[in-house]
């Protein structure tokens, strides 16, 4: 291992961290920035050891896409549950589906199952045994092979290009 990779283990985590940061402090002052900074740096120096692979981004462009299309995802199902919720309850359809999975490695199917859970309205409920399916909750989903179909495209394509070897 080099010394560059050694002090920087992770060089997209650490400014998506410093990011993260002066997000959730709403604040870009010098002393914010240069605390993001150092946690940036240091929150994956520190837990290198438990990262079980090393993160390789095969197509950054499509992962800035799919951070854009999960951002937008999240706002218009936000005012969608709130539709929902604020009307008549009785007309929810609730539903469990298995999505199968085409992801293979542990850092995309995570990253999927929480852009699912995140989303709101879905969340994923459990990875089978055998790493093959997704137990899904549906707040209210008439058409469960159209959520499958939605999920896979939208969601887990991008994420086998990007970290996985098509």
């Amino acid at each position: 291992m080099t010394t560059m990779a050694r002090l920087l283990p992770h060089p997209i985590l650490s400014p998506t961290l410093t990011g993260l940061w002066l997000l959730l402090v709403n604040s870009i002052t010098p002393g914010q920035i240069v605390l993001g900074l150092l946690l940036g740096w240091m929150i994956p120096l520190l837990t290198q050891r438990f990262w079980p692979e090393v993160v390789t981004i095969h197509k950054p462009f499509t992962l800035l896409r799919y951070i854009g299309i999960l951002l937008w995802d999240i706002i218009m199902a936000n005012f969608t549950v709130a539709r929902l919720i604020l009307g008549d309850l009785g007309r929810l359809k609730p539903v469990f589906i298995q999505l199968p999975l085409s992801v293979t490695s542990d850092l995309a199917i995570s990253l999927l199952a929480n852009s699912i859970t995140l989303t709101p309205g879905t969340v994923s409920a459990r990875l089978s045994e055998d790493r093959r399916y997704l137990l899904i909750h549906a707040l209210n989903e008439a058409d469960p092979d159209t959520l499958i179909a939605t999920i896979k495209q939208r969601y887990e394509r991008p994420l086998q290009e990007i970290f996985e070897q098509c």
